[in-house]
């Protein structure tokens, strides 16, 4: 699991995400004084350095009763916590107070889909549909007597499907969009594919609905996967404005391998912010792992705003503007839509940039 962010916001405000939920600490560590703390922890004591939380995770979809299932570790899980009646899904409703917390600081806080031990997947587009519905009865806009984390609602959903198949969850994110679409609060929809383009479960998805960010590859892929992920911003997603973030462990034991030091991380973030277009910011795996690894989000916050800049800008083009019904000879240039370099290939008189 790599970093998360959610935000697609201008390039010279650069964005730092967290996930929160598993207690990736804990996971390896006795020392429990740095274990997971609430969520209202890293938003009033860091009030700077996060800009989102994706809750990881709802691993389940259809768990007893139909319902799904949602596991956050240490704070809140099935064998701990309460659960609704008949089902295996737990009654987090204290969290509520900690996600409004946060989103009065201006944090978004989404619900992350997946994970490595998801069981997730869906076998029509009819149940992909119901089950967006469902979502969003239980933590988005919608209102049902089942709602796991009481009054507070979510900002949208990250897609971190790492099995179960690729199928239906174009039809998943876009009954999302229907049910959200026209209303004064903005929900995200992300997603995080584990493989350089084309990603075998997300791939489908990534290239037929609308998404707001995804997450990318561990930095030992580097520039090679976000070069990839940069052209299918620009030109496969339907979302042209979609935004790419590198993602990275946030200490030596929040993953098996990727893990650099604050100053790489910044060196090559800095370097991918200049050189894609689609850049949108830094995401870390995990709240608990960078906390307790000297604030190592810290780090790479106040590094990419002291780095400061505007980011990538495009080359001014200095071709004189298209003329239509004008005659161009074979290799001469001209400028059109605002910026983009149009070559005649032969002589012409009847070519249209982009046709």
């Amino acid at each position: 699991m790599w970093i998360v962010v959610l935000v697609a916001v201008p390039l010279t405000d650069p964005q730092n995400t967290r996930y929160w939920g598993q207690n990736s600490y804990g996971a390896g560590h006795s020392d429990t004084v740095n274990w997971q703390q609430r969520l209202s922890f890293y938003c009033c004591s860091q009030d700077n350095t996060i800009d989102a939380f994706p809750l990881a995770f709802l691993y389940i979809f259809f768990g007893p009763g139909g319902a799904p299932v949602i596991n956050l570790a240490n704070t809140c899980n099935p064998t701990d916590n309460s659960t609704f009646p008949g089902t295996n899904l737990a009654n987090c409703a204290s969290l509520a107070s900690d996600i409004q917390t946060c989103q009065a600081k201006g944090k978004i806080v989404t619900l992350s889909l997946g994970g490595a031990t998801g069981s997730v997947g869906f076998s029509s587009d009819s149940q992909a549909e119901t089950f967006a519905q469902t979502i969003w009865d239980m933590f988005l806009g919608g209102s049902s007597s089942t709602r796991p984390f009481g009054n507070a609602v979510l900002d949208g959903v990250d897609l971190d499907i790492e099995g179960g198949g690729s199928d239906h969850y174009a039809a998943f994110v876009n009954r999302i969009r229907s049910l959200s679409s026209g209303l004064s609060k903005k929900y995200y929809v992300t997603a995080a594919p584990q493989c350089v383009y084309p990603d075998a479960a997300l791939g489908g998805v990534l290239n037929s609905a609308n998404f707001d960010a995804i997450y990318g590859e561990p930095l030992n892929r580097q520039f090679n996967s976000h070069n990839q992920r940069d052209n299918w911003a620009r030109t496969i997603s339907p979302n042209k404005n979609v935004k790419v973030y590198v993602g990275a462990p946030a200490s030596s034991s929040a993953a098996g391998g990727g893990y650099v030091s604050p100053g790489t991380l910044h060196t090559v973030a800095v370097q991918m912010r200049k050189s894609f277009p689609s850049f949108g910011g830094v995401m870390l795996w995990d709240a608990s792992q960078a906390y307790a690894n000297g604030r190592y989000d810290q780090s790479i916050k106040n590094a990419m705003v002291a780095a400061g800049g505007t980011g990538f800008t495009f080359p001014a083009c200095s071709a004189p503007a298209w003329v239509s019904g004008a005659v161009y000879t074979g290799g001469q240039q001209a400028s059109f839509g605002g910026g983009h370099l149009w070559t005649s290939l032969q002589n012409t008189q009847a070519d249209t940039p982009g046709g």
